[in-house]
């Protein structure tokens, strides 16, 4: 019998190994291909990089051989690496930024097409699941039908589910460009970017580099794939800026320009089997320099015929090939919710320093208003608290004010969320991602009791300091608060299946009750409460992409359809992904829905006690289901008030509350409350958010 191929063909823009440095051609900035200047920006920036004083060379090369010299040095494969003394209070401390912010998260594939020309083609994608796609594959129609399948999807002769991880919309940095003043006017001050990385899959967890921004967010992914061919990926001061390199930096200061901070996703986790270290070990197996890099359970012996390479991928995923830990508690058990011990390998954290700071400072001189502002850690909580620490350091010496908010979801899915706090420190993380916020006020707004029943005022604020516990009160208002993501189901159709867990069974595929069209009237009604405790609660409000247009969909993928942008006409929903009949859902941005985000973005945005304020309980009323609270700093008070309930309700404040108050949910409305017995008339299912007259001045 013949053995399997250990050799796995170099894919594009994959690394290969045996060509030397020396023979490479030299490195020089390739220019983007001339297109209309109203759909193309990065000529812009191109031109900027030509300038004498930022030679490609001169502008990475130097900073790089410095930072490694000082900050990390490593003198062997296991040695200590050294990292540059950072101040105790620069550590630790949380940006007030972060707590400011109004976050918005963008998964660029599917944000918008904004260059067709650079639309991903079949050698683009290969080496992602699902493999072996068909030789008819094209990019599929951005307002074309969800569950309806493509001509080449039907060929294949596999179902829904299997194809449509195959699927492109060609969403691109451009597209993020033309709608900064969208995302302006909506009132947000910070994207966090799913991961850009140069991946071949749709969502770039599975990256092929991590110091590249994927080539077909750019506008020349040829020559991008020439730049990349040419470097060592190994060696830093090879790299180059690629067209989606340069447009990336060019869309920060775009954003900056309008006050919105930028955020990139990384996973240290992991990579993808494109990678250029793995395809080395592919080749290379044990004599690979990066082999101790990644969790090898055992390498191919030559001298049989099988093939014995093994390895672990992420969550058992083969594409996900897994770094390996070293150090004191390495070998441990990984228990879920228990902080990891050891390290990485001190040769892949030099590689992941160079790329943190490839970003937080392109220019190399210390310019940071070019750079990101920081990262969103993908599965935080698998990686060693050892390279964590020395992550936070490197961070914060190139930029003090840079936020880390970290992945930390399930320790028993899917019936307990995490703790976090054991990273929340201030030696590893500023935040986390809150879905512990979101889970309870699922419950008792829209009275979605199958996780964990909450339904009086009293048990959901005492639920809610329950897991504040732990965390100093600057993390906490900078906790990311969601109500949806990439990684669930949209905000609209978790609470449209109420019935249902909020992370089980959460499909049509799994749970053929689950409900996929468009939702129901109740539905927003329940949005609205939990939107507007969102906003005002401790914590920075997230917002997942498309939301704000009332979007719908089930967990993923149905969660990652392409934004329906007012301008664009979208095919009807008449599809079903299991076949049935069903109703035909009209698919349009609903612009009454994103009048309402707006308005509570902008209250975030311009009124600084709902991120610095401090928060205190005015009463809870179980028996009519209202309840208060203030948010309060210096002599400005916001009041919050909810009902609940299903009957209109009268609530009373206390006689100091007496006065003028600004409604900041009804645009110009001030309200007087008489001194002897303030009371409030509060319609069925409502809320309202008061500013006292004093924050009027």
């Amino acid at each position: 019998m013949a053995k399997p191929d250990m050799q796995i063909s170099p894919l594009p823009g994959a690394y290969v190994p045996e060509v030397p440095v020396a023979d490479k051609p030299s490195a020089s900035p390739v220019t983007p291909a001339a297109t209309d200047p109203a759909n193309r920006e990065s000529e812009k920036l191109f031109a900027f990089f030509q300038l004498p004083e930022f030679r490609l060379m001169n502008l990475f090369l130097l900073p790089v051989l410095i930072f490694f010299a000082s900050a990390c040095r490593s003198d062997t494969a296991e040695g200590d690496l050294h990292f540059p003394a950072v101040a105790d209070e620069v550590l630790t401390a949380v940006p007030d930024w972060a707590k400011e912010a109004v976050w918005y998260q963008i998964f660029v594939e599917r944000f918008r097409n904004g260059d067709a020309s650079n639309d991903p083609r079949l050698a683009d994608i290969e080496g992602s699941w699902p493999h072996n796609k068909p030789a008819s594959w094209r990019v599929t129609p951005w307002t074309s039908d969800w569950y309806h399948q493509e001509g080449w999807a039907l060929e294949s002769g596999k179902e829904f589910y299997r194809t449509v991880q195959m699927r492109r919309y060609g969403g691109d940095l451009q597209g993020v460009i033309d709608k900064l003043d969208y995302l302006e006017d909506l009132g947000i001050t910070a994207i966090y970017f799913n991961p850009l990385n140069d991946s071949p899959s749709l969502h770039k967890y599975d990256a092929r580099s991590y110091h590249h921004i994927d080539r077909n967010f750019g506008p020349d992914p040829d020559g991008d794939l020439e730049i990349m061919q040419r470097e060592d990926p190994s060696d830093p001061s090879t790299w180059e800026w690629t067209s989606a390199d340069r447009l990336f930096l060019l869309l920060i200061e775009k954003a900056k320009d309008r006050g919105i901070r930028v955020v990139m996703d990384y996973s240290w986790n992991h990579t993808g089997i494109t990678f250029w270290a793995w395809q080395d070990v592919l080749e290379r197996q044990g004599s690979s320099p990066y082999a101790d890099w990644y969790q090898i359970v055992r390498f191919d012996d030559p001298a049989t015929p099988e093939n014995e390479f093994e390895y672990e991928g992420w969550a058992g995923v083969p594409e996900l090939p897994q770094f390996r830990r070293y150090g004191d508690g390495a070998d441990e058990p990984f228990v879920h919710g228990q902080p990891v011990k050891g390290d990485l390998h001190p040769d892949l954290k030099q590689h992941i320093f160079a790329v943190t700071r490839r970003w937080l400072d392109p220019m190399g001189n210390g310019d940071l208003s070019k750079g990101v502002d920081g990262f969103r850690l993908d599965v935080a909580e698998l990686i060693p608290m050892g390279f964590w620490r020395d992550y936070r350091r490197v961070v914060r010496s190139i930029n003090p004010e840079a936020y880390l908010v970290g992945e930390l979801w399930w320790e028993d899915w899917p019936d307990r969320m995490m703790d976090p706090s054991p990273w929340l420190q201030g030696d590893v993380f500023d935040a986390a991602m809150n879905y512990r916020w979101y889970l309870p006020s699922r419950s008792y707004f829209a009275g979605a009791n199958a996780d964990e029943p909450i339904t009086t005022p009293t048990a959901y604020i005492a639920h809610l300091d329950s897991v504040s516990e732990g965390m100093r009160p600057e993390v906490l208002q900078a906790m990311m608060n969601l109500t949806a993501s990439h990684d669930s189901p949209r905000f609209s159709t978790s609470i449209y299946n109420r019935d249902g867990r909020y992370k089980y069974r959460a499909n049509p595929r799994e749970n053929p009750a689950y409900r996929l069209n468009r939702p129901d009237d109740r539905t927003w009604r329940d949005m609205k409460l939990i939107l507007v405790h969102q906003f005002t609660w401790i914590g920075a409000p997230h917002i997942w992409m498309g939301d704000e247009f009332f979007m719908w969909g089930a967990d993923d993928p149905d969660n990652r359809k392409p934004l329906i942008w007012p301008d664009l006409e979208f095919e009807p929903e008449s599809a079903d992904p299991l076949g049935r009949a069903r109703q035909t859902d009209r698919v349009q941005a609903d612009t009454t829905k994103l009048a309402f985000y707006r308005t509570l973005a902008r209250m975030r945005r311009d009124n600084p006690v709902f991120a610095h304020g401090q928060l205190e309980t005015l009463f809870t009323d179980d028996v009519n289901n209202t309840f208060a609270y203030v948010r309060y700093i210096d002599d400005v008070r916001a009041y919050v008030i909810f009902n609940n309930s299903e009957q209109p309700q009268s609530v009373s404040l206390e006689p100091e509350h007496h006065g003028y108050y600004l409604d900041l949910l009804q645009e110009g409305l001030i309200l007087q409350f008489d001194s002897a017995q303030p009371s409030l008339e509060m319609p069925p299912k409502s809320a309202r958010v008061l500013l006292s007259s004093s924050a009027m001045r």
